[in-house]
């Protein structure tokens, strides 16, 4: 076992025979770690978005010489930065983003909303035109690996929406530098505003404005128990700030059949065990021997991973579980609703039907989760503790308008107008109704005089 473990118990998965659980039981058994959202947690972040409300960039100075450990004069990086960035990153870096670019790109052209217009009467017709959203605020974690392909799933969709007042915060390292591959990613996307502010006080910045940091409309972006508690309590602040989603720890859940490969199975959960000690990864299976074999290749595994004291953490978040039947493993997926399903499963397309509520899916046994991390094209912030029941994860369609038109000529309002004056009399609206019919007797006037 690697020595980096050696004080961290590794942890005794359980098998759960789902048949032969209650009620209560199973509801347990999808039970997700609590998100860390304390008092203490919530006092504390209201304490520093109300300082950085009040006090702007010397409150954003203090914060960021108190938790990145650096003192910095101003905040947004220089073009000189970006150069240096680039002239300085490994190429095969630099060639893996511009790939990994090009597939998010096309594949979120493919998906964008689109305008439209129809006639849903003669003289009747009706559009939805889109509006991108500006400023937007884009935030990057960094935490102890930098995340350019966060710059990219969140600066590609925003590129394509047309967003033109874009602004990114990444904290810095203690010389106070922004990650080179995070400044790349975020030129590859036209992102020029990018400021060395994280945490808490990164949020606060973009949602109340700072003498350096432009207000954002909405914010968008996955990190700490902080910064979710940020983005949670500016979008309920009188100033009305929009967030992309809720967001807790990452998650995925995995159906496997016996022709999955367990070592495949194994290295997929403890992609998302690594992620952090509250990260969750869950096996559904119904062979038995398919959860003992991938529980084994799972413990051999984790000993060779840099991060295996989290993993093993996140591990006594997991579940294996034996279903009856595949059909049964996908009802107990959608009752979990994950952030990240995948069916390693012999004919995984034919299951796909069946999945109502996931935050993405990956089909077949050479799909793993991380290529959609990085650069298979979709996006990579998704909903996750639960909210995949009710929210997408993020596309062009997040940071666009989408306002509708109508415009009727004097035919079209006299074939529908009737209608609307008899709603509006059945409910009561005087004012709805007289809004039509003043118009609707003027027509008929019109028409008499021109007789």
């Amino acid at each position: 076992m690697n020595a980096l473990i050696d004080t961290v118990k590794t942890p005794e998965i359980e098998i759960l025979d789902w048949s032969g659980l209650g009620p209560g039981e199973r509801a347990a058994a999808l039970h997700r770690p609590a998100l860390a959202q304390a008092p203490q947690l919530a006092q504390t972040v209201a304490r520093l978005l109300a300082q950085v409300h009040a006090d702007g960039d010397a409150a954003l100075r203090a914060l960021t010489r108190r938790f990145d450990g650096c003192d910095l004069a101003y905040f947004g990086v220089a073009d000189a930065e970006f150069a240096h960035a680039e002239s300085t990153l490994d190429t095969q870096v630099k060639r893996a983003i511009r790939a990994a670019h090009a597939r998010i790109e096309q594949f979120h052209q493919a998906t964008r909303p689109r305008e439209i217009g129809v006639d849903t009467a003669p003289g009747v017709h009706c559009e939805r035109v889109l509006r991108s959203i500006d400023p937007v605020g884009l935030y990057v974690p960094a935490g102890s690996a930098p995340l350019p392909s966060t710059a990219l799933m969140l600066g590609v969709p925003a590129q394509i929406a047309g967003c033109t007042r874009t602004v990114m915060c990444t904290p810095p390292n203690a010389d106070g530098a922004v990650e080179a591959a995070v400044l790349y990613a975020a030129s590859l996307c036209g992102i020029r505003r990018v400021f060395k502010l994280g945490g808490a006080q990164a949020i606060a910045a973009m949602a109340f404005g700072t003498q350096s940091v432009p207000a954002c409309a909405k914010l968008f972006g996955p990190g700490n128990a902080y910064v979710t508690e940020a983005k949670r309590q500016v979008s309920t602040s009188t100033d009305a700030i929009a967030i992309d989603m809720p967001a807790g720890p990452s998650e995925v859940l995995v159906i496997a059949d016996a022709s999955a490969d367990p070592g495949f199975v194994a290295a997929d959960l403890l992609s998302q065990a690594e992620h952090g000690p509250d990260s969750q990864a869950l096996l559904i299976a119904c062979e038995r021997s398919v959860l003992v074999d991938v529980r084994t290749a799972l413990l051999r595994q984790i000993g060779a991973l840099p991060r295996a004291s989290i993993a093993l953490r996140s591990l006594a978040n997991s579940r294996f579980i034996q279903a009856g039947s595949l059909a049964e493993a996908l009802a107990i997926s959608n009752a979990y609703a994950p952030e990240h399903l995948i069916l390693n499963l012999r004919d995984a397309r034919t299951w796909l039907e069946r999945v109502e509520s996931a935050g993405s899916v990956f089909l077949g046994a050479w799909s793993p989760e991380a290529v959609g991390d990085y650069c298979s094209g979709t996006n990579h912030v998704l909903p996750t503790y639960g909210f995949a029941r009710v929210l997408s994860g993020v596309s062009v369609a997040s940071f666009v308008k989408q306002i509708s038109v109508q415009e009727l000529s004097p035919a079209g309002l006299r074939a529908i107008g009737p209608d609307a004056a008899i709603l509006a009399r059945a409910e009561g609206l005087a004012a709805h109704e007289r809004a039509v019919t003043l118009r609707l007797a003027a027509i008929e006037e019109s028409a008499r005089e021109t007789a």
